[in-house]
């Protein structure tokens, strides 16, 4: 797929803790970056402020070192103290409105589209890119309210030009027919963090993607 001139992170990491199964999560995050991650958001849901700034600077270590962007899941405290490249929020966080009007082109923001509703708001508008999410039902997100599946894709495609990044399930057997539908960026979580080998699954999901 051709790469969208304002976002050309085709594949996209979403790490935590808790999704690499035990295994160091640094070490994870460096793997699928030599395997082709190009983006990587840090998501600590139920994790303290401090240690969530704690693991984002460690991380930024790494992301650094390979000239890849971090964005950090919905808070705004730790994107500021790691100074990262981005913020992630959904419509029930940290309206992007608010994080424009306090933090002006600081920092690039992620709003997930969970109702077609959303793409009128002002929100929407303000953000510089989109989460659709989810595009298939997944364990790792259970709050969600629509599944969009490749309709949903099609269907935002033609209402927005906004880089569109599909997350919910994505995996090697899924992503070619999701990048196809018009998603510009695949995010992935378990298909990276649970792999056995998160070198090898990135690679095969980049190769994927970008024939």
């Amino acid at each position: 797929m051709a790469k969208h001139p304002l976002f050309p992170y085709q594949l996209y990491l979403v790490i935590s803790e808790e999704a690499c199964q035990g295994r160091d999560f640094l070490k994870v995050a460096e793997q699928a970056i030599i395997g082709g991650v190009e983006i990587i958001q840090l998501r600590e849901k139920n994790t303290d402020t401090p240690i969530f700034i704690e693991k984002a600077l460690r991380l930024k270590e790494i992301t650094e070192r390979y000239n890849v962007p971090l964005i950090i899941n919905d808070n705004l405290e730790v994107a500021n103290a790691v100074q990262a490249f981005g913020i992630h929020v959904g419509n029930t966080d940290t309206p992007p409105t608010e994080i424009r009007s306090r933090w002006g082109n600081q920092l690039q923001i992620g709003y997930s589209i969970e109702y077609l509703s959303q793409l009128e708001t002002m929100e929407t508008a303000t953000a510089n890119h989109l989460g659709i999410s989810p595009i298939f039902s997944t364990a790792t997100k259970t709050d969600t309210v629509t599944e969009w599946g490749l309709e949903g894709i099609r269907l935002i495609r033609s209402l927005t030009d906004k880089p569109l990044i599909a997350i919910g399930n994505m995996n090697k057997t899924n992503a070619v027919s999701v990048v196809q539908a018009g998603a510009d960026s695949i995010a992935v979580v378990s298909a990276i963090c649970s792999a056995e080998n998160p070198q090898k699954a990135a690679y095969e999901l980049r190769n994927l993607i970008t024939q």
